[in-house]
C-alpha cells in the first residue's frame, strides 16, 4: 500500500511520540515471528562503511528466567565488585542534566508513592531492572569491544530502530543501563565472546495500562536549548 507523503509523516509521528519508557508489563508473550520482524527492520539502520556493530540475544522462557535469576542474586547478597565497563553517565552530574536526572527520578519515585529517604523501596523498585520489569522478553545488546566510537554512534540508531519498530507494532520498550553493573554475570549466562561487551539491555512487551508507573510523562527541552539556525 502506497501512503502519501502526509500520511507517511503522520504514521512516523505517531509512532516517535508514542514511545516511551514503559517499566510494568503485561505476561503476554510476544511471538518469536513478531520478533524476528522488529529487529529486521531495526537493521536498517544507517551504519559508517556498512560495519554494523550490533549484536542481539534475545531472552524470553526458561532462558530469560536464568540470567534474571542469576542477577538479582548477585543484586540481593549486595556482592562488592559489580561496575559497569564504561561510564554511561559523566562521573559528575551538571546542569541542566542534573535537575532533569532529578525530576524524572522523583517523578516516578512519586507515582510509585516512594518517599525520600526511602532506601528499601528504592532498592526493590531498582530490582525491577533486573526482572525486566515483568516483560516477557528481554533483549541484552553487545558489541565487539574494539569498536570505536563511531560504531557506539551507529548502535544508539539501531537501538532508536528497535523500540520505533516495536512501538509501531503495538509493543513497548525500555532500553535500561542498569544491567551494565553486571556485565560479567551476564557474558557467563549468555557466553559472550572473548571481545563482546554489554552495551545495554531493554525489555519488551506490551504495556501493562493499570500500573501507575506508565504514567510517567518526560519533558524534552524546547528548540532554542539546543539548536542554532545559521543562516
Amino acid at each position: 500500500m502506497n501512503l502519501t507523503p502526509e500520511a507517511q509523516q503522520a504514521a512516523l509521528d505517531a509512532v516517535m511520540a508514542g514511545r516511551h519508557s514503559v517499566r510494568a508489563f503485561l505476561p503476554t508473550t510476544v511471538p518469536r515471528e513478531l520478533l524476528a520482524e522488529i529487529l529486521s527492520m531495526a537493521r536498517r539502520a544507517p551504519s559508517g562503511t556498512n560495519l554494523q556493530p550490533w549484536r542481539v540475544h534475545v531472552l524470553s522462557g526458561a532462558a530469560r528466567q536464568r540470567l534474571v535469576e542469576a542477577v538479582c542474586a548477585a543484586y540481593d547478597a549486595d556482592e562488592p565488585g559489580h561496575r559497569a565497563e564504561y561510564n554511561y553517565y559523566p562521573a559528575e552530574f551538571f546542569e541542566p542534566y542534573l535537575a532533569r536526572r532529578r525530576k524524572i527520578g522523583w517523578g516516578l519515585y512519586g507515582l510509585l508513592g516512594i518517599v525520600k529517604g526511602d532506601a528499601p523501596k528504592m532498592r526493590a523498585q531498582m530490582r525491577r531492572n533486573y526482572e525486566f520489569f515483568g516483560a516477557p522478553v528481554g533483549l541484552i545488546f553487545s558489541i565487539d569491544r574494539r569498536m570505536g566510537q563511531g560504531g557506539w554512534l551507529d548502535y544508539g540508531m539501531f537501538l532508536q530502530g528497535v523500540m520505533l519498530a516495536a512501538r509501531a507494532r503495538g509493543l513497548d520498550t525500555c532500553p535500561q543501563v542498569a544491567w551494565l553493573d553486571y556485565h560479567r554475570i551476564i557474558a557467563e549466562v549468555l557466553g559472550f565472546g572473548p571481545q563482546e561487551q554489554l552495551v545495554c539491555g531493554m525489555s519488551l512487551g506490551y504495556a501493562d495500562a493499570a500500573a501507575v508507573e506508565n504514567s510517567l510523562a518526560t519533558e524534552r527541552a524546547a528548540l532554542d536549548e539546543f539548536v542554532a539556525f545559521h543562516d
